[in-house]
């Protein structure tokens, strides 16, 4: 069977102490700047996993998400493959032989495309019904109504890649680590949709919060991901907006929370 076609998200930084206010919220100077000003929604973020970070260290998360003024609740089982030096095709061949192939429906692949860095994820994504005590505000589910959520729905791909039951018995004794709030600005860039999030994550010491500031935007195009990473680099650097390197999200919140 042959490899699966990825689509391509473009991910970049930009600089917290530039772009952000006391908000902390993207400056107006900074929504203005692209071609369709950037509208705001609110999202809440955790992952599950063992104190031990089984599940990270097989390369795989399980991540409940709350988006304001969206039904239900977003569950992603999402595994990640190291893309070296360049090299997608290699990662896609890593994931087929995995499992991932072309004749996989239910799960996307994604290139992740960072300033200096790119990973292949390979994620299920479900939606269920919001708890009805979670009906209003941004709050997640406890521990154990996480835990029976991404238990139920666990695909079997997820489920069974270690050994039989693998995932379920993972979550089982499993703990939350967030929740974390994200404020999403969405609008476009160059004909693609864009987004840039503010990620409010705990920093590792103490209870003050770190700021990560990220654009980002999808092609099904790797020549295009190529050339508009190039250029939206560009004008963030002449912006005066660019932070070099590469934001390991959700490696942060398993060290930190």
């Amino acid at each position: 069977m042959s490899n699966m076609v990825p689509d391509y998200e473009v991910r970049l930084l930009l600089n917290p102490s530039v772009v952000l206010n006391s908000g902390p919220e993207l400056k107006d100077t900074v929504r203005l700047a692209f071609p369709v000003p950037l509208t705001t929604r609110t999202m809440s973020v955790q992952f599950l996993d063992t104190h031990g970070l089984e599940l990270h260290k097989a390369g795989w998360s399980a991540r409940i998400r709350k988006v304001e003024q969206k039904p239900g609740l977003e569950l992603t089982y999402k595994k990640r493959y190291t893309i070296e030096n360049g090299d997608i095709d290699a990662a896609l061949t890593m994931a087929e032989q995995d499992g991932f192939d072309a004749g996989t429906s239910k799960f996307k692949a994604q290139v992740e495309w960072g300033h200096e860095k790119k990973t292949l994820s390979i994620s299920r994504q479900k939606t269920v019904a919001t708890p009805q005590s979670l009906m209003s505000g941004m709050d997640l589910p406890g521990e154990v109504d996480s835990r029976n959520l991404l238990i139920a729905e666990a695909p079997g791909k997820f489920d069974n890649s270690k050994f039989d039951q693998w995932g379920t018995s993972t979550l089982a004794v499993s703990r939350i680590f967030g929740p974390v709030s994200v404020k999403r600005y969405s609008g476009s860039w160059n004909g693609n949709p864009l987004h840039v999030e503010v990620w409010s994550i705990r920093k590792s010491v103490g209870t003050e919060l770190e700021y990560i500031v990220e654009a980002s935007f999808k092609t099904e195009s790797r020549q295009i991901a190529a050339q508009e990473q190039g250029n939206l680099i560009g004008f963030l650097q002449r912006e005066g907006w660019f932070l070099p390197g590469d934001a390991l999200k959700t490696q942060l919140i398993m060290e930190r929370y």
